[in-house]
């Protein structure tokens, strides 16, 4: 297809995984670790740099159209979240990281078998792929670390306030082993999953596309304002912290004792920007300019108590999860179970980002075996990820299949990227021709 496209042949190809996120949703862009590995499925780009200063880009899926534009004046609309902007958010994130205005062009061609809008990273996969992709055609050397990081900052061109982990363990990952992802500084380490259980990823079949919608970000901010209350709250320099994790952190306490300070810090009643305002001593102007995101500076509500909440509660979940993979006593599979239903109703309850589709489908593979189940992704749609016993998980799938995807009415069209167990893959590499 790419000779067909381009009249020529590649010279190499680059591969990034997408992600499960087995435990610590909406909690690394507060700071916090988070407990993902790295799927099977992924991002393929065949590539062919040009003389040209010309950026051409095409998708084996005909619904992508293609798209070229000049490598040397790289525009990446925010209001529309097409396919090709993901590319030139990795391209325009190495191109500014080594401050070069004259770059090269290049014809490529993407190819992926990661479900978009299914929570299991697609668009991230893209940009680390193309961040890679710029970086070996440039010539060019960074750690994977460096690359995970300019990858985070750069998908922030299209209007996501992510925290970074989809990028990291895109880049980190390593087969065979989930990784304990953690920030400032960067560092992952390797959390061995049990032997007898295997991970079962499941497609709710409801797309969500967090570029396009601004639940994500008024999370992100709900969180920032919490964090800005609570730090007033305890005298703190408020205007200096973003993060909930700064607070816990200039307090020195635990993240239980923080659960305990909320409770007399933050009222459950939702607030208003006035309130807000009046809390922190600012102008209306002031907090929709120097705190709110652009498209949150019209939002009426903040619920801070129930995002702290959650916030506070899973990052306490993802140290659980790995104390009991290193600890790994016999009830191992049901412990780590029990934390990913209690990760879920979190989810659902106190940040809100669960659907109708993904409580049944959660329901449903509890129903059939697994012994825990929960949203992965940013929610509202996408995938649940169900840890099974592994004696249980042929007729686990053929009954989760028969109960949530042969709906009578035929709704609901499943394929095998749709319902799976994986394992953890390796990280995002560059490959030639053989």
């Amino acid at each position: 297809m790419f000779t067909s496209k381009f009249g020529s042949l590649p010279k190499f190809y680059v591969r990034a995984p997408g992600r499960v996120n087995i435990i610590g949703e909406h909690i690394d862009y507060c700071g916090y670790s988070v407990l993902p590995m790295a799927v099977e499925q992924d991002i393929l780009i065949a590539v062919e740099p040009v003389k040209t200063h010309t950026l051409h880009l095409a998708n084996t899926n005909p619904l992508y159209l293609d798209f070229s534009t000049s490598a040397n004046n790289i525009q990446i609309d925010k209001t529309k979240p097409l396919w090709h902007n993901y590319f030139l958010c990795g391209f325009k994130g190495i191109q500014e990281h080594f401050g070069l205005s004259k770059l090269t062009g290049m014809n490529c061609l993407v190819d992926g078998t990661i479900p978009p809008s299914s929570g299991l990273s697609s668009s991230s996969a893209l940009v680390c792929c193309a961040g890679l992709v710029t970086l070996t055609v440039l010539g060019m050397n960074l750690s994977k670390v460096e690359l995970a990081e300019i990858c985070a900052k750069s998908e922030r061109y299209i209007g996501t306030e992510g925290g970074g982990m989809d990028q990291s363990i895109s880049f980190l990952a390593e087969e065979g082993t989930a990784k304990l992802i953690e920030f400032n500084p960067l560092r992952a380490t390797d959390v061995k999953l049990p032997s007898g259980a295997a991970f079962v990823i499941a497609n709710s079949c409801v797309e969500m596309n967090k570029a396009a919608t601004s639940h994500f970000n008024i999370r992100v901010m709900e969180c920032r304002l919490a964090a800005k209350l609570l730090a007033k709250y305890k005298n703190l320099q408020w205007d200096r912290i973003l993060r909930l994790q700064e607070v816990q952190t200039k307090l020195g306490v635990s993240l239980e004792e923080m659960l305990l300070v909320i409770e007399d810090a933050l009222h459950s009643e939702p607030y208003s920007p006035e309130e807000i305002c009046r809390y922190l001593g600012i102008s209306l102007e002031d907090l929709r300019t120097q705190i709110l995101s652009p498209n949150t500076q019209d939002v009426l509500i903040f619920k801070l108590y129930q995002r702290a909440k959650h916030v506070y509660s899973e990052a306490a979940r993802v140290l659980q999860f790995k104390k009991i993979c290193e600890e790994a006593p016999d009830n191992m599979i049901q412990l780590l179970g029990e934390l990913m239903n209690q990760s879920h109703m979190s989810c659902r309850d106190m940040y809100e980002c669960s659907c109708p589709e993904l409580d049944q489908l959660v329901d449903t593979c509890r129903k059939f075996g697994a012994q825990g189940s929960r949203l992965t992704g940013a929610g509202w749609g996408g995938c649940t990820v169900s840890i099974v016993p592994a004696d249980k998980l042929p007729s686990f799938l053929a009954n989760v299949h028969e109960a949530y995807y042969q709906r009578s009415d035929g709704s609901l069209a499943p394929n095998k990227q749709s319902l799976f167990a994986t394992k953890p893959g390796g990280g995002a590499l560059v490959f030639l021709e053989a």
